[in-house]
C-alpha cells in the first residue's frame, strides 16, 4: 500500500512539473449573456483545430475558493491537466471552465455551520436552480448549439463545490452527458435515481474535514444496488484536496471519453 501511495505522489510531482510550462492562455475568454444570464467561461480548443470536425466537449466545474469575476482563478485546479501534451495529442477535445460569480454557488444547497466549526450541507431533493446554475445551464446548451460539437460526447466533472454542481447538472441535464466525474462533493440522496444511467467515477479523500467522503460513500453505494455503472476510488490519507491524486490518475480521461451516447 505504502508503495502504491509513493507511486501516486511520484506521478503527480512528474504531472506538476510537466504542465508548469504550459500557457493558461491557451484557454480563450468567452462570455455567455442572455436576459438575466450571465456567466463568463475560458475555452480550449484542441490543437491544430478544424471547425469542420466534430470534437467531444468536457465541462468543469470550480471548487467555491474560485468564484470571482477576473474569469480566470476557475483555472487554478484542472486548468493544467488539460493541456498535458499527451492528454492534447491523445484526446483531442473542447474543454470549457464557467466562473461562478463571488457570491453564487453551483448547486442548490444549504450550508449551516456546525458546533464544531465544520460546514454542515442540506443537499435539496428540489427547489429551483440558483443563478449560476441557470446561466451555466444556458451556457451550456448555447455550446452544444455549435456544429463542431459531437453531442454523442458530452462530458462534466468538477470539484468540491463544483462536484455537486455536476451532481445536480447530471439530474437537471440527464440526456446530456455520456459520462461524468466528481470529487470531493455531496448530493442529496434521494436525486441519484435520476442521473442513474450516466457512468461515473466518484473521487474522495478518507480525511476529508471540508465535505465528508461520507456523501461520496452514500452516492457509489446507492448506485451500486440499483446496479448502475459507477467507480469510487477513495485517496484514505487525503484531506479536502483529492483532486492533484485524481488528475494524476492515468486512466481517468481516457475513461471519460470512452463513453458514448
Amino acid at each position: 500500500m505504502r508503495k502504491q501511495q509513493f507511486l501516486l505522489l511520484l506521478i503527480i510531482i512528474l504531472c506538476g512539473s510537466q504542465v508548469k510550462a504550459q500557457d493558461l492562455s491557451k484557454y480563450d475568454k468567452g462570455s455567455f449573456i442572455k436576459g438575466k444570464d450571465s456567466i463568463s467561461y475560458r475555452i480550449l480548443y484542441p490543437e491544430n483545430y478544424n471547425p469542420a470536425q466534430k470534437y467531444p466537449v468536457v465541462f468543469f466545474l470550480h471548487g467555491s475558493g474560485e468564484r470571482g469575476s477576473d474569469n480566470e482563478s476557475q483555472l487554478v485546479h484542472g486548468g493544467e491537466l488539460f493541456l498535458r501534451t499527451n492528454i492534447r495529442k491523445q484526446l483531442p477535445a473542447i474543454v470549457v471552465f464557467p466562473q461562478c460569480p463571488k457570491n453564487d454557488y453551483w448547486s442548490n444547497v444549504q450550508i449551516n455551520a456546525g458546533q464544531t466549526g465544520k460546514n454542515r450541507f442540506e443537499f435539496k431533493k428540489r427547489g429551483k436552480t440558483t443563478a449560476a446554475m441557470h446561466a451555466l445551464i444556458g451556457m451550456i446548451d448555447d455550446i452544444l448549439k455549435k456544429p463542431y460539437i459531437d453531442k454523442k460526447q458530452v462530458y462534466v466533472g468538477g470539484l468540491s463545490m463544483g462536484a455537486m454542481g455536476t451532481y445536480e447538472l447530471l439530474r437537471r441535464k440527464r440526456k446530456t452527458f455520456a459520462a461524468a466525474f466528481a470529487i470531493c462533493g455531496g448530493d442529496n440522496i434521494a436525486n441519484v435515481k435520476k442521473y442513474k444511467s450516466i457512468p461515473l467515477w466518484i473521487f474522495h479523500g478518507g480525511k476529508d474535514d471540508v465535505v465528508s467522503y461520507e456523501f461520496s460513500k452514500e452516492i457509489s453505494d446507492h448506485l451500486k444496488i440499483i446496479g448502475k455503472e459507477v467507480k469510487f476510488t477513495l485517496y484514505a490519507e487525503a484531506n479536502h484536496n483529492s483532486w492533484d491524486a485524481a488528475f494524476a490518475e492515468p486512466q481517468l480521461l481516457p475513461w471519460l471519453f470512452a463513453h458514448k451516447k
